[in-house]
């Protein structure tokens, strides 16, 4: 998988999936179910009714619910429409925590800039936050408009260079402010916002506890606002 940030600073969050992951837990579910139907409407979650479908068909799963509007588009990828309900495990095929399927999803950033804060100065809308002694923080592009929840603020954290730093004061509609403590970061250097748990990254049931969503709800919203890039 390439670094977050690859070929230069991102200015808005990106999702990134797998392809072999994406393969290998469709592997796991065409062996366990051939005749299982997929659930693709909305876009296939956000994860792209092209990519995922294309996923399934060649795994060997030819059946889907879909959005009226897709039916063409699925045929094209070798899908036929079914009826509801859908019983494949979509969690699993996206690599869901718990679901026993291989990690899917990336959500990444990159540091836009950084900045001193002295104690007691405060960031974000309302300052929420106040620093309890000089720090630096960094701005981040990604906010509540690519469905990063604003529940998140003080709350979460991301993980900078391996290290995790909390996200402080509100999120922003396209920014969020993470404190960077000690840590020397230069502008373009990557954030990420969702990784693997192995790795000590922060992961969607973090977020899940945090907001009162579910991984999947939290996924969708991400998926339907965010860029999104394919990665081996």
């Amino acid at each position: 998988m390439s670094a977050p940030g690859a070929g230069g600073p991102l200015t808005a969050p990106v999702l990134r999936l797998s392809r072999s992951a994406l393969r290998s837990n469709a592997a796991v579910l065409a062996a366990s179910d051939p005749e299982a139907v997929a659930d693709l409407r909305r876009d296939a979650r956000g994860c792209g009714l092209e990519r995922i479908g294309r996923v399934l068909a060649e795994a060997g799963l030819r059946r889907a619910v879909l959005d009226e509007a897709d039916v063409a588009a699925a045929r094209a990828l070798g899908l036929e429409p079914a009826e509801p309900p859908a019983d494949l495990d979509l969690d699993l095929l996206l690599g869901l925590s718990g679901s026993g399927g291989s990690p899917v999803c990336t959500l990444v950033s990159s540091v836009a800039s950084t900045k001193a804060l002295r104690a007691g100065e405060g960031v974000s809308y309302g300052l929420t936050h106040r620093a309890a002694h000089d720090t630096r923080i960094a701005l981040v592009p990604g906010g509540y408009s690519h469905g990063i929840v604003r529940a998140l603020g003080n709350a979460a954290a991301v993980a900078i260079e391996g290290r995790r730093r909390p996200i402080v004061g509100r999120v922003a509609m396209d920014v969020l402010v993470v404190d960077l403590g000690d840590l020397d970061v230069a502008v373009g250097a990557p954030v990420v916002l969702l990784g693997a748990a192995e790795r000590g990254e922060p992961v969607l049931d973090e977020w899940a506890a945090i907001t009162g969503m579910t991984g999947p709800e939290l996924l969708t919203a991400i998926a339907l606002r965010c860029a999104r890039e394919d990665v081996a």
